[in-house]
């Protein structure tokens, strides 16, 4: 990382940024980003119960998917298509998609305030 990137690295390879860009993320590590949920997707009942949404991150004319997956969760409050997030976790990459399990997160802004 070069120094002024608005990124700094904690300690086994993190990375924090108020908004990761794609090319920022990490392979694998401890990640800070912003971006908007585009859809969510429900287990059926009869799987293991498990709630993820696809995350855009944009920055630089570029942008890239981050799954979030909260594993024992059904349903997950706040979190809908169309809010933007920010979250923080333990990103990794499966099917060579970036993926967070059981992310922190806060809710920054929903589609009706804008």
């Amino acid at each position: 990382m070069a120094p002024g990137d608005g990124l700094t690295a904690g300690t086994h390879g993190s990375v924090r940024a108020p908004s990761a860009s794609p090319s920022e993320l990490p392979v694998r590590g401890r990640v800070t980003a912003r971006g908007t949920i585009e859809r969510i997707t429900i287990a059926p009942a009869a799987a293991t119960p498990s709630f993820s949404a696809l995350a855009r991150l944009d920055r630089n004319a570029g942008h890239e998917g981050v799954h979030l997956v909260w594993m024992g969760q059904r349903r997950v409050p706040g979190v809908e298509a169309g809010v933007e997030l920010r979250f923080e976790g333990m990103v990794s990459r499966v099917g060579g998609t970036p993926t967070v399990y059981n992310p922190r997160y806060e809710i920054i802004g929903r589609p009706d305030e804008q």
